[in-house]
């Protein structure tokens, strides 16, 4: 018999809808409970492609005994942390204070008034190689519940304390030198060997990636090594999907070999802006474009074809796992090599490192380690050849493979994370002349704006027709930063204005009046979700500065460019002393304090070739001048290069424009070619 989580939408708590244990979605059903009872609650929080939380749900959420345990004693609530990302950040906030580290599942006990006192993770159904068995765990905690209640107290009142003091601010005066500082920190945590940052596990780290890029596009010669490096190694290795294009989510090996199998959209989008990007970049050799535009091209082209709604929304994730084995869908045995490629079955296992022995548990996990001209060169093949062969190969490869029992996919459509595609897309098509891109890019902002746009919020999940109510400061900051990059490319008002609703909303909502953002609007969670600090994609708070930034410029608002440059300071102490936990709000500052516009008046024959260059501090702004500020009182046909209203003089052609730019950027113009 289903349980209350049959009737959610969300993919994950759907998967434990027919459990024996009386789940309880997040709401003030359950809440009530716990006071009427005085029960402690159980909360567990996952997402639907998580390989542990598929472990924990079978070996113990659907044992019968567990289920009473959990049932006559607690409140047991499950949270998809995708949907409820405040629920999931301040409850890993206080795990994290207890034991020093977090993960997924995240288990934690409640008090009724929701302060918690004790967590963990997984725990096995038995006693396991020192970890103690979940019934034990369990038990142990009721029993401190009945026999050690005031101790269970004060542990609960410390841990929130503590949890309130995390919320002041880090103020401070920002150094001249900061990106300096930054650059020599996040230089301190770089594989130079590899790319990336530390050892295993290995994770893509986008924002500080993003954050080098525009330090590489400024001169810095150290970014840019950093950079490149990191982009060639992720390419080569099985992080990155050799058939079917897109990224997994991370590599457990330092070398981007073996990834744990799950893709994020929020990871995919953000490298296809990323390869598409240094692809522009004047440093690259000719095949690192070339490769750098096809993994881009490739990305993209695997989320449009199997993460895409009908309606245009992007999906969330799909699963390592398929028939219950981690990265069974994606591994290759030689022998299906040959089966599948046959007479080109050795130069193919070549190309993509196959051997009989495998590289990872008798398996092959694909790579791409020989670089194209030497493979090219074995082969006797041109480029254009080569090529073609090499696309011929992944297409037979992939249509073999579509063969097999695919993972799930996690169909839900978030509102923050589509911001996050909507923008590369956007921004992608732009630079590489990709009208589909700019097209599906339409298409999602059409549907997002109408179907999760509501009572001047944009909403945070949809599934399937149904919209929650939850609203964060990343869903109204990532999507209005995506809003702003599809304007550019098209010049349509209305995503721009769009966007313009989204900023006011994030200064009505969820600014705070003491500094800073709040990321939710949830009274009910013991301490304010707020926090700067990036994860896999930017935080709330920084795209919120940086979409502040460049919507400040474009409607000539020192007010918002203020409320942008106080959200950065809030975390001043945070930014010196760790780059790393925050390059997105050093990407927003850099915006904010080197930034320029670019107001190209219409008509204007300049704007199209404009539109390809890679300017990531200038944000563009095209059309007639009564319909923004900053086109005001131009002249049609020029284009005026201004930073912080402050302009310099108008041009009527790409090379003075370019000579403009240089003025401000000094040595910039070797990377735009008119």
């Amino acid at each position: 018999m289903p349980n209350r989580l049959a009737q959610e939408s969300s993919p994950y708590l759907l998967q434990h809808a027919h459990n024996p244990v009386d789940w309880y979605p997040w709401n003030e059903e359950a809440f009530a409970k716990a006071r009427a009872e005085n029960k402690p609650i159980f909360l567990s929080v996952g997402y639907a492609t998580c390989h542990w939380c598929h472990e924990m749900e079978r070996e113990s959420f659907e044992d019968p005994e567990i289920a009473a345990i959990l049932n006559t004693h607690f409140v047991p609530i499950k949270v998809d942390r995708e949907e409820l990302p405040d629920v999931d950040h301040v409850y890993m906030s206080a795990l994290q204070a207890m034991t020093g580290s977090g993960g997924w599942p995240m288990n934690m006990f409640l008090l009724p008034d929701l302060r918690p006192f004790f967590g963990g993770t997984y725990w096995p159904p038995e006693d396991r190689q020192g970890f103690p068995s979940f019934r034990r765990v369990l038990m142990g905690v009721h029993n401190a519940w009945q026999h050690q209640h005031k101790d269970v107290l004060e542990n609960a009142e410390q841990l929130t304390v503590h949890l309130q003091g995390q919320l002041k601010p880090r103020t401070g005066p920002l150094p001249e030198d900061l990106h300096k500082v930054a650059l020599a920190g996040l230089s301190r945590a770089f594989d130079p060997a590899y790319g990336g940052f530390g050892s295993a596990p290995k994770f893509p780290q986008s924002p500080a990636l993003a954050y080098l890029l525009s330090l590489a596009w400024l001169g810095e010669e150290a970014a840019w090594k950093h950079l490149q490096l990191t982009l060639d190694r992720m390419a080569e290795g099985g992080l990155y999907d050799q058939v079917g294009g897109g990224f997994h989510r991370y590599a457990v090996d330092h070398i981007w070999r073996v990834p744990h199998f799950e893709k994020m959209l929020y990871d995919n989008a953000q490298l296809a802006w990323l390869y598409a990007a240094a692809s522009q970049m004047q440093p690259t050799t000719a095949e690192q474009a070339r490769r750098y535009r096809r993994i881009a091209r490739e990305t993209l082209d695997y989320v449009l074809r199997e993460m895409t709604d009908p309606q245009g929304g992007f999906w969330s994730a799909q699963d390592a796992d398929s028939e219950g084995v981690e990265g069974k869908f994606y591994v290759w045995q030689a022998s299906e090599f040959r089966t599948v490629l046959g007479a080109e079955a050795d130069a193919a296992m070549l190309l993509f490192g196959v051997s009989e022995a495998g590289n990872w548990e008798h398996t092959n996990v694909l790579e791409r380690r020989i670089p194209d001209e030497a493979l090219m060169q074995h082969l006797g093949m041109g480029l254009e050849a080569f090529e073609n062969w090499v696309e011929s190969v992944r297409k037979r490869l992939y249509a073999a493979r579509q063969q097999r029992i695919p993972p799930l996919t996690d169909d839900k459509v978030l509102a923050d994370w589509n911001g996050l595609m909507l923008r590369a897309l956007a921004e992608v098509g732009r630079l590489l002349g990709e009208p589909t891109y700019i097209e599906a890019a339409r298409k999602n902002a059409g549907f997002v704006w109408q179907a999760m746009y509501k009572d001047g919020l944009l909403r945070h999940s949809w599934r399937k027709g149904l919209l929650k109510p939850q609203a964060y400061l990343s869903d109204q900051a990532h999507y209005g930063l995506g809003l702003l990059a599809l304007y550019e490319p098209t010049g349509e008002m209305a995503w721009l204005e769009a966007a313009q609703q989204l900023a006011e909303a994030i200064l009505t909502y969820f600014k705070e009046p003491e500094g800073g953002f709040r990321d939710s609007l949830d009274p009910t969670l013991p301490v304010k979700a707020r926090d700067a600090y990036d994860g896999p994609y930017p935080s709330g708070s920084a795209s919120a500065a940086e979409l502040l930034f460049r919507l400040a410029a474009l409607y000539e608002r020192p007010d918002w460019q203020q409320a942008a440059l106080s959200a950065v300071e809030f975390y001043a102490q945070s930014l010196v002393r760790n780059a790393f936990g925050f390059p997105a709000l050093l990407q927003a500052h850099l915006v904010g304090t080197q930034g320029t516009e670019l107001a190209v008046v219409a008509p204007s024959e300049l704007i199209e070739p404009i539109r390809r260059w890679f300017l990531p501090l200038t944000t563009l702004a095209h059309g007639s001048p009564d319909l923004l500020p900053v086109l005001q009182n131009r002249q049609p046909g020029l284009a005026y290069l201004c930073q912080q209203g402050a302009c310099r003089l108008p041009v009527d052609s790409l090379e003075r424009l370019l000579a403009e730019l240089e003025a401000i950027y000094p040595g910039i113009s070797a990377q735009v070619k008119p």
